[in-house]
Formats: C-alpha cells, sequence, structure tokens
C-alpha cells in the first residue's frame, strides 16, 4: 500500500498537471514547474556550482566527502519544452549524496525555441566535456527522468554514433521513449496517472519534433537498435500511463544484448523520485539507484 506521503502528494501533482495544457501561456507552463520542484526535501551537505560544460549550461552537486572522479550526468524532464536544471538543484543534491560523488546536472535547450536535435546535441556535448576533463568514461554515469530519462538512452545512442567511449551505466527512470504515445498502458493507466496523458504527450511531442520523424531514433529511442548499450537500469511507477515506454524499452535492450534491470513500484506516479525527503517510496528508489549504480562506477 502506498505510503500516506505518496497519497498527499498526488494532489500536489494534481495542481502541478493542470498547468500542462497544451494550449496554456508557454512561460506559464514553465514557472509552474516550480510547483513540481517542491516536491523535493532540501538535501544536507550539498554544494552547487554553476560551469559552462562545453557551451552547454549545467550545475555541479557536490555531496561533502564525494568522489571527486566520479560523475553522475544527470538531464531533467519536462517534455523537453518545460523543467531547467535549476528545478533539480535539491533533487540531484539527494543524488550526489546517495551515491556519494559528484553529479553534473544539464541545462539542455528547450523546445519549441530549439527542438529536436538540440537536447542531444546539448547531452552529447556535456558527455565530451566531461571526457575532455580527465574523467574516466567508466567513471561516468548518466541518468535522467521523464523526457530526460528517453534522453539519456538518446544520449548513449548519439556517444555510440559519435565513435565515444560508452559510460559504465545508465539510469532512465519513467523514460519517454514513444513520441507517438502507442503503449498500451497510455489508456489502461489513464485513470491512475494524475500527471501524464494522451494529449500532454502529443502537445509537447509536437513542439519537440517540429516535423521531425517521430520514430528518429535519437528523439523515440524505442525504434533504435540498442545493441552495444552500457547496462541500463530504468525504474517506473505501475500507475504511470508512460509505463509500456520503460517495458517495452528493457525488453528491446533486452534482445538486443543489453543488460538491463526494470524495477516497476507499486501505486506510484510519474516520476515519483522527485518526492525525495519527503515520501519513503522515492527514499528506497533513490537508495536502489546507488545501490545498483555505485559499484558500475567503482565507488
Amino acid at each position: 500500500m502506498a505510503s500516506p506521503q505518496a497519497e498527499a502528494i498526488k494532489e500536489q501533482l494534481r495542481v502541478f498537471a493542470a498547468s500542462l495544457d497544451p494550449n496554456a501561456d508557454l512561460d506559464e507552463m514553465r514557472s509552474s514547474y516550480e510547483t513540481f520542484s517542491q516536491l523535493t526535501a532540501e538535501p544536507a551537505g550539498v554544494r552547487w556550482t554553476e560551469v559552462d560544460a562545453g557551451g552547454v549550461p549545467a550545475i555541479w552537486a557536490d555531496a561533502t566527502g564525494g568522489a571527486q572522479d566520479r560523475v553522475v550526468q544527470y538531464v531533467h524532464g519536462g517534455g523537453y519544452v518545460i523543467g531547467t536544471a535549476d528545478y533539480y538543484r535539491k533533487f540531484t543534491g539527494h543524488l550526489a549524496n546517495a551515491f556519494g560523488c559528484r553529479v553534473l546536472n544539464v541545462d539542455y535547450r528547450l523546445a519549441p525555441e530549439n527542438p529536436h536535435p538540440a537536447p542531444v546535441e546539448d547531452s552529447t556535448a556535456a558527455y565530451r566535456w566531461l571526457l575532455d576533463q580527465g574523467f574516466e568514461p567508466l567513471h561516468i554515469a548518466i541518468s535522467g527522468d521523464s523526457a530526460g530519462g528517453g534522453l539519456t538512452v538518446a544520449t548513449l545512442l548519439s556517444i555510440r554514433q559519435n565513435g565515444l567511449p560508452m559510460p559504465a551505466a545508465a539510469m532512465p527512470m519513467s523514460p519517454w521513449v514513444d513520441m507517438e504515445g502507442t503503449g498500451e498502458s497510455m489508456t489502461s493507466r489513464a485513470d491512475r496517472d494524475v500527471l501524464v496523458q494522451a494529449e500532454t504527450i502529443k502537445g509537447m511531442a509536437d513542439a519537440f519534433l517540429q516535423g521531425h520523424d517521430a520514430r528518429d531514433p535519437l528523439a523515440a529511442p524505442l525504434h533504435a537498435d540498442l545493441s552495444g548499450l552500457c547496462p541500463l537500469y530504468i525504474q517506473v511507477g505501475d500507475d504511470e500511463t508512460l509505463l509500456d515506454d520503460s517495458i517495452r524499452l528493457a525488453d528491446r535492450a533486452r534482445a538486443a544484448g543489453v543488460e538491463v534491470r526494470l524495477d516497476v513500484f507499486p501505486e506510484m506516479q510519474h516520476v515519483f523520485q522527485m518526492a525525495a525527503g519527503t515520501m519513503p517510496e522515492a527514499d528506497e528508489a533513490i537508495e536502489r539507484l546507488a545501490a545498483w549504480g555505485r559499484p558500475r562506477l567503482g565507488l
């Protein structure tokens, strides 16, 4: 049974969802993301530093006593249209504490001003910058939520396409990997998901793609050749309309020979991990991420 905190947070998510109308003013939609970021408690012992990561703005999250030679590159959610690295300061601080290493929180360009492939170009540039800074590829992991979860996988594909060394691991949370919303859970979970509905997906996909192929693997990694990717750990809530994006991604990655772990959290909403420090299920999910990811980074 979901915790009382999880039930209470549903009401906050309903408030946030009301601002995601595709016909709403874009500036208002973007400012509404503060409501989502307020789900996260302030982490202790974290220092944040803004940085230029190869021409891409980013924010370092450094945990007290954390390893300086290991890093999780993080790409935020928001349907490629809203969300910023600043709204993810607290969340990436929780990741830095859990992993005991640095987190690079990438502030990639947003649509509609900068449609596909701008986000994957920026994420790849940030990864290249980490390599140029002397980080060993096997000391780097990539993670992200929702659109950032899809972007996590797209970044791996771009890394492979550009002949760069693969990172140690990747951890997509509630990844959006199907621009067309064809998963069965888009309907079977529609009455349980308080945040993401088919019309939301369509509006954000249109703004992001702007005429690009909806099955371009760098936009919709569900349609990619996933062979040769690093190990994946996917987390998703069972009450999500995007549940089948995670299940199908895991199935296709395994079929391509990729090591995959998929955890489906009962009764959890889209990107429930954002409630780190305020909801036990979110804290447990982050603990699982760290337990899986730390050994792969040599921590």
